[in-house]
């Protein structure tokens, strides 16, 4: 293990997900996920979105939208929203990225992902009230 690259990518995990949500998924590793969680902490977020290369994370948070819309996978989709918004993007933008998910990927694509962000955009309303 890259220590170093571990500590990065917790850090960057941490800072757009939030500390509780990793956290949780830190501590509730097993001998069976154990070694999951290190690689996607160290290569997912230590590699590529700790980097500080070329892309900003507003940026690798739309590109992962884009993405996760694609493959349908709904659970990220939400966490990765959430993290859209911590890492600044615009709700105007994330309306451009959703709209592009629906001409891309298929307008059910787009559907549910606007119905997600409907959600997580609910949610926080509520929590601010």
């Amino acid at each position: 293990m890259d220590q170093k690259l571990y500590d990065a990518g917790l850090k960057s995990r941490k800072d757009v997900l939030g500390a509780a949500y990793v956290d949780n998924a830190v501590k509730g590793a097993d001998d069976f996920n154990r070694e999951f969680q290190r690689i996607v902490t160290e290569y997912c977020w230590g590699e590529v979105w700790a980097n500080g290369k070329a892309l900003s994370n507003k940026q690798r948070s739309m590109n992962n939208l884009c993405m996760l819309a694609a493959l349908n996978r709904p659970h990220e989709f939400e966490l990765h929203f959430k993290g859209a918004l911590t890492n600044g993007c615009t709700l105007d933008e994330l309306k451009e990225v959703l709209t592009q998910i629906a001409i891309y990927c298929g307008v059910p694509a787009g559907v549910e992902a606007f119905r997600i962000a409907r959600k997580v955009l609910a949610e926080r309303k509520t929590a601010a009230e």
